[in-house]
């Protein structure tokens, strides 16, 4: 995977030696040589990863991550600090900065690439899910945004996964007060675990009696609900091999032993915050799916998914010489009732309508919304006498029962219905809509309250 990566250092020799190292991975590679000139970069170009040094004359790297994360230009954006810093502290700080992870000078190269690649897929991961929501609608994305500036990081789920008691007691004990905390201690049931509880959270010691740690990891991974479940390692100095290949699999982060209380803090706090503003995220996608194509009022799918699904399903249909039936429905006199009762009584009269019209077809038909009065469905592997059947049921579901508008007398409402089919290779979405279209005004001509069917 390949990224656009900004080097932000005011000693060359450094940005030097990243470049060289990035560049032989592929990476595009951005060089800013001071905290401004690294903020003006961002809001000019889209930067995927920042390599930022904390040391820097005018404004430190602190600053510059705090500012980043503070514009909604680029507070997704992974900002990785290197310092020749080593004290917890100073990585405490650069984490309640916003900094996604944490280097110290001199930089191993196996830990940078694992930590740049797994920044890349965070990065790739954010970017569709925005990219996705701002397709269904613009004001998804915004809200989703403004709801990364609210989210809490306390209150989290954590599982810790360990086979030395006291060791996992002592991490649990450095974060009771703030999380809930569970541990496990028979990696075993690892996947039973995590099936059964909502964490946000795993922390995974790789130090476990007789089991693969990483094996543990990808196994939590194999559960549908916790695939993007953050795991951070646990790990010594001489598991620093296993923990590179542990970043490069998709694991999360990872802290060494001793495990400093407030890193670890910070670092759960961080991963966390992801974890929920990508699950603000993943609903704000689906909720801008959602109204992106369905009827606000009546729950049915709208006129742009039923052009899509009609393409697709005539293709279908068309490539494996199957039938497929499109009715066309229409309220007799609908204008009448807005303009006696009232376009409320309207409203409830459509919603009734489209209530009755879900209950009256089969599983295998879509119902959508047309437009004002008028609605169509969809019936695949649909014959004649098939969808006559259905037309005739939905028909005298409409008429044979009043509809019911609150203190006024029920309201007597029937629909007419045109029924096309296709029936040759020629035939388009526009051609069958057109036919259908042809029958249900035969049906209004002929005295409505009835069904037309129309051949080609």
């Amino acid at each position: 995977m390949t990224a656009r990566v900004l080097i932000v250092d005011d000693i060359p020799t450094n940005v030097r030696l990243l470049e060289a190292r990035l560049t032989a991975e592929y990476f595009e590679v951005l060089i800013a040589n001071s905290g401004p000139e690294a903020l003006a970069i961002c809001q000019e170009t889209e930067v995927d990863i920042i390599l930022l040094d904390v040391m820097m004359p005018v404004m430190d790297g602190f600053e510059v991550c705090r500012r980043l994360k503070a514009s909604p230009k680029t507070h997704h954006v992974p900002v990785l600090m290197i310092t020749a810093l080593d004290q917890p502290s100073d990585r405490v700080k650069g984490l309640e900065a916003g900094a996604d992870d944490f280097l110290t000078k001199p930089v191993d190269d196996m830990q940078l690439m694992a930590r740049v690649k797994s920044l890349a897929r965070l990065k790739s991961l954010t970017d569709e899910l925005r990219a996705r929501a701002l397709t269904g609608q613009q004001i998804a994305i915004e809200d989703a945004l403004r709801a990364m500036d609210s989210i809490s990081t306390s209150g989290g789920s954590v599982l810790i996964i360990d086979t030395d008691k006291r060791h996992a007691e002592r991490v649990q004990g450095y974060l009771a007060h703030e999380h809930k905390v569970d541990v496990l201690l028979e990696p075993a049931d690892a996947v039973f675990q995590v099936s059964g509880a909502k964490y946000e959270l795993a922390l995974v010691s790789m130090s476990l009696n007789d089991f693969d740690p990483l094996r543990v990891c990808s196994q939590i991974r194999t559960v549908d609900h916790t695939r993007n479940l953050p795991i951070i390692l646990m790990a010594d100095e001489s598991d620093k091999p296993r923990v590179v290949r542990a970043l490069d699999l998709g694991v999360n982060d990872f802290i060494s032993r001793p495990i400093e209380r407030n890193e670890l803090m910070a670092r759960v706090r961080t991963q966390i915050r992801r974890h929920r503003y990508a699950m603000e995220l993943r609903q704000s996608v689906n909720n801008s799916i959602a109204q992106a194509v369905t009827d606000d009022l009546t729950g049915l799918y709208n006129r742009r998914y039923f052009d899509r699904h009609l393409n697709i399903l005539l293709g279908k249909a068309q490539e494996q010489e199957r039938e497929l039936a499109v009715m066309i429905l229409d309220i007799d006199h609908f204008k009448a009732v807005n303009d006696t009762y009232g376009h409320d009584v309207g409203d409830v009269v459509l919603k009734e309508f489209s209530a009755r019209v879900k209950r009256n077809i089969r599983g295998v038909d879509l119902a959508c919304r047309f437009g004002g009065e008028e609605f169509v469905v969809l019936m695949p592997d649909t014959d004649t006498s098939n969808a006559e059947l259905v037309a005739e049921r939905v028909r005298e579901a409409i008429a044979n029962k009043p509809f019911e508008i609150g203190a006024q007398r029920p309201l007597s409402v029937t629909v007419s219905v045109g029924v096309s089919f296709n029936e040759t290779g020629a035939d388009t979405p526009e051609t069958l809509i057109k036919r259908a279209d042809v029958a249900l005004y035969r049906a209004k001509r002929e005295g409505r309250n009835r069904v037309i069917l129309d051949a080609a």
